[in-house]
């Protein structure tokens, strides 16, 4: 029996998926040999590609103005090659520090150039977001950086910012394709994919043709987002087992409503939970409820004791992944797109159960 799966990451897979991948890892459709033995160039590996790209844009109705493709080097990477690329010199960019990763790209970026931290969340501890109707990028900015959701802190931009002529880059890891994006109001969104669409390995990368005319000169050819938009990612090797993964992800997503689908879902399913913290006494949320995450619920107990023992006897109920980041410590529930609705709803029972015998 599958356990419930509500680790940050990598997260849970639908079992359609895994099915797939373990029917047509030794012989891929007939072909003769595996999708992950197949050359790059061309052939049924850029087959399976350029579905998997097209799927991408009908999923997010991406506009035609921008490029579609995946690198290596997962999310993190991008801290660096955004500011490498985009931040001029003399000029400065604008940070939001909203969480552990917004903070982490914003700390990189600083060693390659001018940041303006445009808003912190330190003092809350990061548990509240700006409204994005006051945001104010500064006269001049190379772009407007932000994390759409963090999965440490559980909280997430319900809405976003209307940057106006100031390019807006959003990290969305691990929140993509849960809820509907109008990505024309993004100049850049990025993410690693093994939160929503796959197993980790692999970075989606979608972004407006546009901002390679803002790029700094004299890039080296991986670090280069114009090397990568010409060959449509395929300048190296790419993660070809993540990839052909997230294909049948976006398959399984298209197949289930699409991202309005995936909302309705993320919104019931962690409706379940914030009910239960909302009627409760001894849960607690410590995030503003306007920015609460759909996607990781944190919550905490009375005590670290009690967080230790409701961690220890969740995971004899099956329940995986509850123990809140070690960074922040208390509980922490991840539902991303794959995670069946009725292990949402056994969680919810779980948490009554043990405030009846705990509280």
């Amino acid at each position: 029996m599958r356990k419930m799966n509500f680790f940050a990451g990598p997260s849970t897979l639908p079992v359609e998926v895994l099915e797939q991948l373990r029917d047509n890892m030794v012989d891929y459709h007939g072909k003769g040999l595996s999708m992950i033995e197949a050359s790059h160039r061309g052939g049924m590996f850029e087959e399976m590609y350029d579905e998997c790209l097209a799927d991408f844009r009908r999923l997010l109705s991406i506009p035609d103005d921008y490029d579609v493709y995946f690198l290596g080097g997962g999310a993190t990477l991008q801290f660096t090659m955004i500011p490498m690329n985009f931040l001029l010199e003399g000029k400065s960019a604008d940070y939001v520090r909203t969480g552990s990763w917004a903070n982490k790209a914003a700390d990189d970026a600083a060693k390659l150039g001018n940041v303006n931290i445009a808003f912190d969340g330190k003092e809350s501890n990061f548990t509240t977001l700006p409204d994005p109707a006051s945001v104010k990028p500064s006269e001049g900015a190379c772009y407007y950086y932000l994390c759409s959701n963090e999965t440490i802190g559980g909280i997430e931009w319900q809405d976003f910012p209307d940057t106006g002529s100031v390019p807006l880059i959003a990290d969305m890891s691990s929140d993509i394709l849960s809820r509907p994006v109008d990505v024309s109001k993004f100049a850049m969104i990025y993410g690693g994919v093994q939160k929503n669409l796959g197993p980790a390995g692999a970075t989606f990368i979608i972004m407006r043709h546009d901002m390679l005319d803002r790029r700094n000169p004299g890039l080296t050819a991986y670090m280069d987002y114009a090397k990568h938009a010409k060959d449509k990612g395929l300048y190296n090797t790419p993660p070809v087992f993540s990839i052909w993964a997230v294909g049948l992800v976006l398959k399984w997503i298209l197949a289930n409503g699409g991202a309005e689908g995936m909302l309705a879902h993320a919104i019931e399913k962690s409706g379940y939970i914030y009910d239960v913290i909302d009627s409760s006494d001894f849960f607690r949320s410590p995030v503003d409820k306007r920015c609460r995450s759909r996607m990781n619920v944190v919550f905490r107990l009375p005590s670290e004791e009690l967080e230790a023992k409701f961690v220890k006897e969740a995971e004899k109920e099956g329940m995986l992944g509850l123990k809140g980041h070690r960074s922040v410590g208390g509980l922490r529930a991840s539902l991303y797109n794959a995670l069946p609705m009725e292990d949402a709803a056994s969680l919810a029972q779980f948490m009554k159960e043990f405030e009846r015998r705990n509280g």
